[in-house]
């Protein structure tokens, strides 16, 4: 039987806050390796436009800023991936720009 997206079966049962902290699995059984491959393409592509901007910056601080802003974001995502493929233990690291709310950067600048 074929199934259907959106009925995964994880996200009732068997992963504690499958809203915020392991949203990268439920992606990834609800698209597969190519949904997940293609979020970090994404997430690949935003750290290196940060970065480029970063470099173009006419100041240090438009400098500092985009570099911040951009590691914000890179060190959330290698933590929620690490975590979800189990290299690390569970942090309660959100995922940016996909967990609930957009708690995400508010519980990381805190």
């Amino acid at each position: 039987m074929e199934q259907v997206c959106g009925e995964s079966k994880q996200k009732f049962l068997y992963i504690p806050e499958p809203h915020n902290d392991f949203i990268f699995s439920i992606l990834g059984e609800e698209l597969g390796f190519i949904g997940c491959a293609a979020v970090l393409i994404l997430f690949a592509i935003f750290i290196w436009r940060g970065v480029l901007i970063a470099m173009k910056a006419p100041d240090l601080f438009g400098s500092l800023v985009a570099v911040g802003i951009t590691a914000l974001v890179a060190i959330q995502v290698i933590i929620n991936v690490a975590v979800v493929t189990s290299s690390m233990p569970a942090t309660g690291m959100p995922l940016p720009f996909f967990s609930y709310r957009w708690n995400s950067f508010i519980y990381f600048t805190v």
